[in-house]
């Protein structure tokens, strides 16, 4: 009796089903509409019958072209995230260094990474709420401080200066997720071969050329997601810039992001969900050239010669196969 090979290829099926259907309603289903409403004339409390508008494209040439908001908004996102990220990556490769450095050998790890990735773990609201406080006109902490040293002689209005109030969020926005980053770069050099750093300590190399020489080529691929995580969620922005300065949008619309305006658009003054459909539609488009522009640049260049080398032989080994 010859018995019957079992195939588990059909549990993988299975097992993945209930997320390939969550992603169908709750993704895909949501995206595909959304996209559909930047093409229609839907707006208002109680949305009127939808009809797709003569110059389908309407809407977005109105937000590009007519719409001073949301290019104000798309500079503003760029700025703050801008702001944040160079110093966050700066300080997560820092600490990185420090904390993976085995000649330093740091006691007590555990403990500093915990607190420095718990700002990751507060909520947006909490922090937007102490940081308001702290920036708080006239008796906030900052301001008694700033008199009590002899700084300024009045209370300051913080929130009211356009580069104060981006530079608040942006300092917000670092502090949140620098901890965050510097645990992922932990984990990839982790998983870099140990043997890359011993051969490195046998040729003598110092701390700062080892880190430059081997760490880093050896994390392009976590950095590529560090980036391109961080850019979608800079684009993303909402929770700080809605919560931490009232009105939404700060002094001068100097902290309107695209998500506030989007949400804006969408539930505030004539719900124009069309025009808020077709600003996400954009954002994602700009989303997906980023990603791959950075794709791109941080690909590595050694591997693609090497594939087109064998592209090449294989070419000259067929067009010799058809000669002979």
């Amino acid at each position: 009796m010859r018995r019957k090979g079992v195939s588990y290829s059909k549990y993988g099926y299975i097992f993945s089903l209930p997320f390939i259907l969550v992603f169908l309603v709750f993704s895909l289903y949501p995206i595909l509409y959304t996209a559909f409403i930047g093409f229609t004339d839907m707006k208002g409390v109680i949305p009127k019958p939808i009809h797709i508008l003569d110059n389908p494209f309407q809407n977005f040439k109105e937000l590009i072209v007519d719409n001073v908001s949301f290019r104000q908004s798309l500079i503003n996102t760029f700025i703050l995230w801008i702001a944040n990220f160079i110093p966050q990556i700066a300080l997560a490769l820092l600490l990185t260094a420090w904390f993976t450095n085995r000649r330093l050998n740091i006691k007590g790890q555990g403990a500093f990474k915990v607190l420095l990735y718990m700002p990751n773990i507060i909520t947006a609201s909490t922090i937007a709420v102490l940081f308001s406080t702290l920036f708080a006109y006239p008796m906030g902490p900052v301001n008694s401080l700033f008199h009590a040293l002899g700084w300024s002689d009045a209370p300051i209005q913080f929130l009211q200066s356009r580069n104060t109030a981006r530079g608040i969020v942006s300092f917000i926005q670092f502090w949140m997720w620098y901890g965050n980053t510097m645990i992922v770069l932990i984990a990839g050099v982790m998983g870099i071969n140990p043997a890359l750093f011993e051969a490195a300590s046998i040729d003598g190399a110092s701390g700062v050329q080892t880190f430059f020489r081997v760490t880093l080529p050896s994390l392009r691929t976590i950095l590529l997601y560090s980036l391109i995580t961080s850019m979608i969620g800079g684009l993303q922005m909402f929770d700080i810039p809605q919560l931490f300065i009232t009105p939404a949008g700060g002094p001068d619309n100097a902290t309107l992001t695209t998500s506030v305006f989007i949400y804006g658009q969408a539930f505030k003054g004539s719900y124009m969900y069309n025009k808020a459909a077709a600003a996400s539609m954009i954002m994602f488009i700009i989303a997906a050239v980023l990603s791959a522009l950075l794709f791109y640049l941080m690909r590595d260049r050694g591997e693609a010669k090497i594939r087109k080398q064998h592209k090449k032989i294989e070419k000259a080994a067929k067009a010799a196969a058809r000669g002979m």
